[in-house]
């Protein structure tokens, strides 16, 4: 099944964990709105680092999400993998196993994320398997 739509994001930057400040590390707390065929809102917590190199970088994510995905109502977690290797990015979102409740139990799936031109949107790939 596919989910699509908008979503806006906060991004809340946290203290560095003492010691750290000098591998360039960063936290950010996460605070999400979907739109669209999933009607949601998430929590969650990032990490970052900066490259030696402009255009490199690294950032994990794990956010909660609660709300309705195509009229079903639960919560499931996404789990982020993002590189910016010299400008080229990749990034894997993806839905941990078993972590769907409610009526999104056995949850499964991926999320793609655009940007364009400052607009945010969702691309959800997913299957409900029997939990």
């Amino acid at each position: 099944m596919l989910a699509s739509g908008p979503f806006e994001v906060k991004l809340t930057p946290q203290p560095p964990t003492t010691g750290l400040e000098p591998a360039r590390l960063g936290r950010q707390t996460i605070d999400k709105r979907f739109h669209g065929e999933l009607e949601a809102y998430s929590l969650g917590e990032m990490l970052s680092v900066a490259g030696e190199v402009p255009g490199s970088a690294g950032y994990v994510a794990i956010e909660r999400v609660e709300g309705r995905l195509h009229g079903r109502q639960g919560s499931f977690v996404l789990q982020h993998h993002g590189v910016m290797d010299r400008g080229v990015p990749t990034l894997s979102v993806t839905v941990v196993p078993d972590s769907g409740s409610g009526e999104l139990a056995g949850l499964r799936g991926t999320m793609q994320i655009r940007i364009e031109q400052g607009q945010h949107t969702y691309h959800f790939e997913y299957e409900l398997a029997e939990a």
